[in-house]
């Protein structure tokens, strides 16, 4: 009867664990573990398609994390989204130069921003808007631009 008594506590206690670690990877997995809590500077950056990006998808240089999407709007007047990045304070030395990318990681294909960095010797701070940007590739006009393009060359 003991022996039993144990094996179900021990049963019990792994399953809660398998449980407890399911959750983490939940979070993980959605970028809830590394939500914003404010902490650095915040820079705007316009895009003329941010594809399925998404606000707390991750921003990198060097595919090194170094913040978050923080909001995505839409400017009426220019047409274009406005996408807050929010970059964690230790790193205050991007260049005021910087390119932003829209990427595409992995075969789910999560988008996130990568900046590559320019060779100004002004820093990014609070506030400011990164000038070079560069939009998402839809996969969709990609393909109808090449079967245009081919169809465009058995005409002649």
């Amino acid at each position: 009867m003991a022996n039993t008594r144990t094996a179900e506590i021990l049963v019990g206690a792994f399953m809660a664990t398998g449980f407890v670690a399911l959750f983490f990877l939940a979070m993980e997995v959605s970028n809830l573990s590394s939500a914003s809590d404010g902490n650095g500077y915040a820079v705007v950056a316009r895009f003329d398609n941010v594809g399925s990006l998404k606000e707390r998808s991750p921003v990198s240089i060097a595919g090194v994390r170094i913040g978050q999407v923080e909001k995505i709007r839409f400017d009426q007047n220019s047409f274009q989204a406005l996408v807050t990045l929010r970059i964690e304070q230790r790193f205050n030395r991007i260049p005021s130069d910087t390119f932003a990318n829209i990427y595409t990681a992995g075969l789910l294909g999560e988008q996130y921003i990568g900046l590559d960095p320019g060779g100004s010797p002004d820093y990014l701070t609070d506030g400011d808007q990164i000038e070079h940007t560069q939009s998402a590739l839809v996969l969709e006009r990609m393909i109808g631009q090449f079967l245009f393009s081919k169809a465009e060359e058995g005409t002649k």
